[in-house]
């Protein structure tokens, strides 16, 4: 029988990464922007579904068809009125190519023959389809059939905001990545090793960083052509300098205390010791800066489509649009306005993030006396 008396056993107590995520949490604006951008990104990865000139679900003579994931000729489902008319535009000869989804579905509602067509859950059009029937020339002011109106091309605006927004964070993410891992590893070295390896190491990330990164991508653009990977590396290349002071300031710090000393009296391998036990303890300017270095990677992505140097056309592109709309004298207030809103929300739920972040892992907040 036990005791009522006897003591509650100790709590066990929490980890400071379990308070830093709790803080986080608490933080209500940095928490739920995570959730939004977090979950508007992954919803790109099915834009196909949601956006797309391409059906979801074909029903044809009692068979189903999925063009989503595959691509069906002209005379798949009958010739019939389902035709690729673009040489007739063109005053030639009719060019037959993949199926006209939008057509065939007036086509099957028209017969009522139980044929039916399922087209994309928000809007039927591509991020590359031109509409061009209107009366005048693109870009089209928003109307009901595009939310947001069209570009110079005609491509539907609304739509290429949408594919533009993944690639953006995707671009950002890459690079990110790249250059924090770059920079990590670097800034571990010289901060571990230090003497004669920090002393040179240091002069030469100062001469790298003097190198001007406009023009380097301008004379690799130039000469190689736009390509997405291309320009992932190019940026990323620049981009690792900055984190690389702090790492190596933590790296000095953290390498001085009993812990480290223990790890290498029990002879762990300078490799161990690096990123087994000090890249644990400083990984705080690495978390704490990663959101801001993503709002600067969807700028300088944004910057470099603006001056034409970024992604390959007709690649979905904010920079793309916003230089569109320079070339039309910025007549157009939709080719303005729609693309600027996008990236002023993106980056704005990124920096409350970061801030958020910054924030739940300042270790003063834990040592203040209150």
């Amino acid at each position: 029988m036990s005791d009522s008396n006897s003591p509650a056993p100790p709590k066990k107590s929490a980890s400071l990464l379990r308070i830093r995520l709790r803080r986080f949490r608490r933080l209500k604006r940095g928490y739920w922007s995570l959730w939004i951008l977090v979950g508007a990104y992954v919803a790109s990865f099915f834009l196909s579904f949601l956006m797309g000139s391409r059906a979801l679900v074909v029903r044809h003579d009692g068979h189903y068809y999925f063009p989503a994931a595959r691509s069906y000729l002209y005379d798949t489902f009958g010739w019939g009125k389902n035709q690729a008319y673009l040489g007739n535009k063109l005053g030639q000869n009719d060019v037959f190519g993949e199926a006209d989804y939008r057509r065939l579905q007036a086509q099957y509602r028209e017969e009522g023959k139980g044929n039916f067509v399922w087209m994309p859950l928000i809007v039927p059009y591509g991020p590359n389809e031109n509409f061009l029937e209107a009366k005048g020339n693109p870009p089209y002011p928003p109307s009901r059939q595009h939310w947001m109106g069209t570009d110079s091309a005609g491509r539907d605006l609304f739509v290429r905001l949408c594919y533009g927004f993944r690639i953006s964070i995707t671009f950002a993410l890459l690079v990110t990545a790249f250059a924090y891992v770059l920079g990590t590893s670097i800034g571990a070295l010289l901060g571990y090793y230090g003497r004669w390896l920090d002393l040179l190491g240091v002069r030469f990330v100062e001469m790298w960083s003097a190198i001007p990164f406009l023009y380097t991508v301008i004379i690799v653009a130039s000469i190689f052509g736009p390509n997405f990977l291309q320009l992932v590396v190019i940026v990323g290349i620049f981009g690792w300098m900055g984190i690389t002071y702090y790492v190596r300031g933590e790296y000095y710090r953290e390498k001085a205390k009993d812990y480290v000393a223990a790890a290498i009296a029990c002879g762990e391998s300078d490799l161990a010791i690096m990123f087994r036990h000090i890249l644990p303890n400083a990984l705080t300017p690495i978390i704490t800066f990663a959101p801001f270095a993503i709002v600067g990677e969807i700028s300088a992505l944004v910057a470099l489509d603006f001056l034409g140097y970024g992604v390959p056309s007709p690649t979905p592109s904010w920079g793309q649009l916003l230089r569109q709309s320079k070339e039309a004298g910025m007549q157009d207030w939709h080719m303005v306005v729609f693309p600027l809103l996008a990236l002023f929300f993106t980056l704005q739920l990124t920096v409350f993030i970061g801030e958020a972040v910054r924030e739940a892992f300042d270790p003063k907040v834990f040592s203040r006396l209150r």
